[in-house]
């Protein structure tokens, strides 16, 4: 009876993704073998830095005789060059196409993984991280993100697969490193030469299965007459430019909402693991509420996916900036499992949640056309986000504990859910009434 329950659900998710990729001239297939391939690789990428590198370096650190600040400092710069870098990848895909992008950043990203197996000194780790961080930016979201709203006119289910895979990597990633430990104890550099290798191999295997610029911007144009006959085209976000749209008040409690979601995820990443067990929690406990966290995001962005266009995007928002702050408010002072269950599952909804509302309201706010250069400068914001977890290491030296690191990242998230609590769409007449070729694919 299970089975058949699973096999209809299944069955609804592939005809509604079918449906959704009727737009496009090459067979459905195609739009659902790229949405799994680079839900794949978002899952990989996701599994293999943030989440995994939290875990990685209170080994490393005592292998190699850093302090916090120093380890706290190779986090801010994965995170840094993953927020500089954001740009990059809309270049790229405008000027060379999507699978240059893809394989622009499979080499980087290998790269990144040698200079952190090899690493014996702080340089070398920081070059690693560096790298690690413009390699994820090549093949992540941005790129993700612009293919699937290309291949799909209803965007709802696949974005959320989408991100719901980019959680389930944060899940796996701690428990990889993990059975990595069971294998060889501590063998940290083992593990970033597996992370390497299963980078090549879906990499390569998405590259291939990508089309050229003239095959997606065909695509997308179809996607776009679609979206026009359903609905009219100021719905879609018709007039705006990159410029008109980044001088919104929306576009900046948007950036502010992504600024603060990176910031909780990143520092929780960071930082949880160490903070707990200096609270006397068993480091097994600790690890696994990283998980939980995790698990969390999956859970909520697999509810938000099945919900898909019914779910509105602005809610959706409101209730990932409540629990982020209330996640990581308790994360300072939690100590027994019910305050660490609160933490990892309000945190894990909020960062779950944030990322992804965020992407379908810059959608529904200034359409797709525009949307490529657009994400990517709200992405920009990765770089001062991940300044959190350096502060928290600061804090750490200085007073002897990170707590009053999360509660600064609790009050500031609290902050930016009021300014949203009273965002409404832009006003078209804001933007000029002459229209601008959406640029190739």
């Amino acid at each position: 009876m299970a089975a058949d329950v699973q096999a209809a659900v299944l069955g609804r998710v592939v005809d509604t993704l079918s449906a959704s990729a009727e737009v496009e001239t090459a067979p459905s297939w195609r739009a659902l073998g790229l949405l799994i391939l680079f839900s794949l690789l978002n899952f990989q990428i996701n599994a293999s830095t943030f989440n995994a590198l939290g875990v990685v370096l209170p080994d490393m650190v005592q292998d190699l005789k850093w302090n916090w600040t120093e380890a706290g400092f190779g986090f801010t710069v994965l995170g840094a060059t993953v927020g500089l870098s954001s740009l990059a990848p809309a270049y790229v895909i405008r000027r060379f196409g999507v699978r240059t992008s893809v394989l622009v950043g499979v080499a980087i990203m290998t790269a990144g993984f040698i200079f952190l197996n090899r690493t014996s000194g702080i340089w070398t780790f920081f070059t690693g991280a560096a790298l690690c961080g413009l390699g994820y930016q090549m093949i992540s979201l941005i790129t993700g993100v612009h293919v699937i709203a290309a291949l799909f006119h209803r965007r709802g289910l696949p974005l959320g697969l989408y991100f719901t895979f980019g959680a389930l990597g944060g899940v796996a990633g701690p428990w990889t490193v993990w059975a990595v430990n069971q294998l060889a104890p501590h063998n940290w550099r083992f593990f970033w030469a597996a992370q390497g290798l299963l980078i090549v191999i879906l990499g390569l295997t998405c590259a291939a299965l990508c089309g050229g610029r003239a095959w997606l911007a065909q695509v997308g144009a179809r996607t776009d007459a679609t979206l026009n006959a359903e609905e009219p085209v100021p719905a879609e976000g018709g007039g705006w430019t990159v410029a008109r749209a980044i001088r919104t008040p929306q576009f900046l409690i948007l950036l502010a909402a992504y600024f603060a979601q990176l910031l909780v995820g990143t520092s929780v990443a960071a930082l949880s693991v160490a903070h707990l067990t200096q609270r006397g929690v068993a480091s097994t406990a600790a690890l696994g509420m990283l998980s939980v966290e995790a698990l969390a995001q999956t859970l909520a962005r697999s509810a938000a996916a099945a919900l898909g266009e019914r779910l509105d995007p602005k809610v959706m928002l409101l209730a990932a900036l409540g629990a982020a702050a209330v996640g990581v408010g308790t994360l300072s002072f939690a100590r027994d499992y019910p305050s660490m269950l609160l933490y990892a599952v309000a945190s894990g909804i909020g960062f779950g949640l944030a990322g992804l509302a965020v992407t379908l309201l810059l959608l529904k706010y200034f359409g797709r056309a525009h949307n490529l250069e657009i994400f990517a400068r709200i992405c920009l914001v990765g770089a001062p986000a991940a300044l959190g977890s350096t502060l928290g290491g600061r804090l750490r030296d200085a007073t002897g504990a990170f707590g009053s690191a999360f509660q600064l990242y609790a009050v500031l998230t609290a902050l930016v859910l009021i300014a949203a609590t009273f965002m409404r769409p832009p006003a078209l007449k804001a933007a000029s009434p002459e229209r601008t070729s959406p640029p190739r694919g």
